[in-house]
């Protein structure tokens, strides 16, 4: 695997910065008249000089080569091909001039296996397909490695039973199943994808008794473009993933701790006896959905309820009947497995212990050109514009972290064992995590973010062009959409243990496209240069705003949070509870929330006033001593947040602002420990709760005034 030089980058960015740049930015031309938040002036002058070069860095080329490399055989974790992949990121990384770490883990992982089958047993016997077919038109879906459609942490077994169809699978899903008297113990539940976390479609039909879980693509009710004619799913692609679901995240066997090799390198780990963690013991196997229409179009039990239709062109019902049964045999052991994270560092000239860290897992179900490594080949193109600017004289004054992470995609493994073993410098002096989970695809910009990182990214998407146009890529979203917001992160990335773990701010930035190939073997390169990125822009488009980001929150006097966005989000939430209360007939008084709010807001507004005022002037009045002091505060922010209880039944979910759904995994709660009371029609609990969350907004609201206090005194 040939590594780009740093020369043939360099030359290259020249050329595609003609395409990703006009002549002056706007980055250059608001630095003349306003200072970059946290930043003096003399600072804000230096850091739009570097700025500047930095953005005709990313370059197409690299990009493009970088993907086409790394994309070029499938690699899951615990492949030998992943392996490669490993090697060449640090090979990268290395030569672009960053501090590479190789950090191992031992973890719980599937081993990767074909056998695996999927049968109409009876009234007749149809054997259905479970591996997309090679395509003509599509090279890399001939490749010898390619697997099976399957499911990590699927149960072993050989099962037989009727069919229930379950719709989505969800929680209410399955509360109406029970309502209608329908009885899953011994049977075949068969879902579609879509509406929750394919985990919860396994854990609920376990609980209820069922012998097995079938799920399949839903084509939705419109099957054009279906590829390889167009980007959307056909009839046989089958979305993999992990059933894995456990009241903590990373490796099934370690909780709170990291996974270290068992050889004691690092030191020991107590792990879990694996019969004692609830993973699931059913087999589990995903299908397409010409697969699913066999089973759907011969089930002749109740037809189902009004909108449990899909697209699938028949007559849904909720049984099959006991003439139709279904087959479906999985083996798949289970075994301790290397996991290999590559964190690349440039170090901070001034404060090297602190950290900006930008990340994306590498670990795909097949060749993963979407997803994860778009973000993959994003991130390296980065560190080689980073390392560039570094030797050109423009080294950050915080530390900047590229991480590559192993294993998400079995149960978000390899970055939250990292996180777990680095906790302590993490709680003291992380500034923020990014990540870059299926980043790029498409020329589609979104995002969601921890409040106090909000403020910084709509400032850089005000000073990144969008290709080939002449507006910023904040002008584009704004076009596109009216009235632009970042959302708030659920589950199922690597920011997860950052943010509900460790309590580092966090955001996910991303240029999409419509896809129909997620988690399948079609998820390739070919795909992604005929409907994705097809000119290799948008890659370096959102290298610049992921850098631009890192370098400000790196460089800055004091650490430009967003904080009045802590007081203003929280209200939203408060009242978002207040209509879910409602909506559920739940009687709960919140009013001393709101008021909190209130005082919060009172706080950010004083530390505002007096950060501005310590940023004056040519040279501002702030020294470094207090500006340590003051950031040393503010890196606790996010942390005020953290209790070390955890949520219900979730203590690793120490963040109480917010969680993932832990009814459908994938979507954000936010003020997770009051929502749960509500939605589970407990609200004698809910004023203990809301006495947590006042001592949370109460030690923010100190925070902020002492961060005040340093600036003033």
């Amino acid at each position: 695997m040939p590594t780009p030089s740093r020369i043939d980058g360099c030359l290259l960015s020249v050329i595609a910065a003609i395409s990703l740049l006009s002549s002056t930015s706007p980055l250059q031309a608001q630095a003349s008249q306003d200072p970059y938040v946290g930043f003096t002036a003399a600072r804000a002058l230096e850091q739009s000089r570097c700025e500047a070069r930095f953005l005709e860095l990313p370059s197409s080329q690299a990009f493009r080569e970088h993907l086409r490399i790394i994309t070029s055989a499938p690699h899951p974790a615990g492949s030998q091909a992943q392996v490669e992949v490993g090697n060449y990121l640090t090979r990268v990384m290395k030569a672009a001039g960053l501090q590479v770490e190789r950090h191992t883990y031992d973890v719980y992982l599937p081993q990767l296996t074909d056998d695996v089958e999927a049968w109409i047993a009876s009234p007749e016997r149809i054997r259905l397909s479970n591996r997309e077919p090679a395509l003509e038109e599509d090279r890399f879906s001939h490749h010898p490695g390619l697997l099976n459609g399957w499911n990590a942490f699927s149960g072993s077994g050989d099962v037989t039973g009727e069919v229930v169809y379950a719709n989505f699978g969800r929680r209410e899903d399955y509360e109406a199943l029970d309502s209608m008297g329908i009885e899953l113990t011994g049977r075949i539940v068969i879902a579609r994808y879509g509406g929750n976390f394919r985990g919860y479609k396994v854990k609920f039909a376990e609980e209820r008794g069922a012998a097995g879980v079938i799920m399949f693509n839903d084509p939705g009710f419109s099957r054009e473009g279906a590829y390889p004619a167009g980007p959307m799913m056909n009839g046989e692609t089958i979305q993999r993933g992990s059933v894995l679901t456990l009241p903590w995240t990373g490796d099934p066997l370690t909780p709170f701790e990291p996974a270290l090799p068992v050889t004691g390198e690092r030191g020991h780990v107590t792990r879990l006896d694996p019969d004692d963690v609830a993973m699931p013991t059913i087999p589990v196997l995903p299908l397409g959905y010409l697969a699913a229409e066999e089973i759907l179009s011969r089930m002749n039990g109740t037809p189902a309820p009004e909108g449990w239709a899909g697209g699938v062109d028949v007559d849904y019902r909720l049984t099959g009947g006991p003439e139709l049964t279904v087959r479906v045999r999985v083996n798949q052991p289970r075994a301790l497995t290397r996991a290999v994270n590559v964190v690349g560092t440039i170090v901070g000239t001034e404060f090297p212990n602190e950290w900006v860290i930008l990340g994306a897992h590498y670990d795909p179900w097949g060749f993963g050109a979407i997803d994860p490594n778009g973000g993959t080949a994003m991130l390296v193109a980065l560190a080689e514009a980073l390392g560039q600017l570094a030797d050109e004289g423009c080294s950050p004054r915080r530390s900047i972290l590229i991480a590559h992470w192993d294993a998400e995609e079995a149960g978000i493994i390899g970055s939250t064992e990292w996180v777990e073993e680095f906790m302590d410098p993490l709680t003291v002096d992380a500034i923020a995590y990014i990540n870059a989970d299926a980043a790029v695809s498409g020329p589609n910009f979104g995002g969601s973010s921890s409040p106090s990182l909000k403020g910084t990214i709509l400032d850089v998407l005000d000073d990144v062009i969008y290709p080939g146009l002449d507006m910023t890529v904040h002008e584009w979203w704004t076009t596109e959409v009216g009235d632009p917001e970042l959302g708030n992160l659920g589950g199922g990335s690597d920011h997860v243990a950052f943010y509900t773990h460790a309590g580092v701010p966090s955001a996910g930035l991303s240029t999409g496209a419509p896809s129909g190939v997620y988690h399948s073997n079609y998820d390739n390169f070919a795909w992604f240069e005929r409907f994705g990125d097809t000119e290799f822009v948008f890659g370096p488009m959102l290298a610049q705003v992921d850098g631009l980001i890192a370098l400000r929150l790196a460089n800055a006097d004091v650490i430009p949070y967003d904080v009045k966005r802590y007081a203003t989000d929280t209200r939203v939430h408060v009242q978002t509870l207040l209509d879910v209360a409602e909506a559920r007939s739940v009687e709960v008084d919140l009013t001393r929330l709101v008021e909190a709010t209130t005082e919060l807001e009172d706080a950010a507004d004083r530390f505002v006033i007096a950060r501005d005022h310590s940023l004056e002037g040519d040279a501002g009045s702030l020294v470094i001593p207090v500006a340590q002091r003051t950031n040393r505060i503010l890196r606790q922010l996010e942390k005020a947040w953290l209790d070390e209880e955890g949520l219900q039944d979730r203590p690793w979910s120490r963040n109480l602002y917010v969680s993932p759904d832990p009814f459908s995994g994938y979507a954000s709660w936010m003020l997770p420990g009051v929502r749960y009371e509500i939605e589970t029609d407990d609200p004698d609990e809910v004023p203990q709760w809301e006495e947590r969350y006042l001592r949370a907004i109460t030690r923010l609201t100190g925070y902020l005034d002492q961060a005040t206090a340093e600036l003033t005194r």
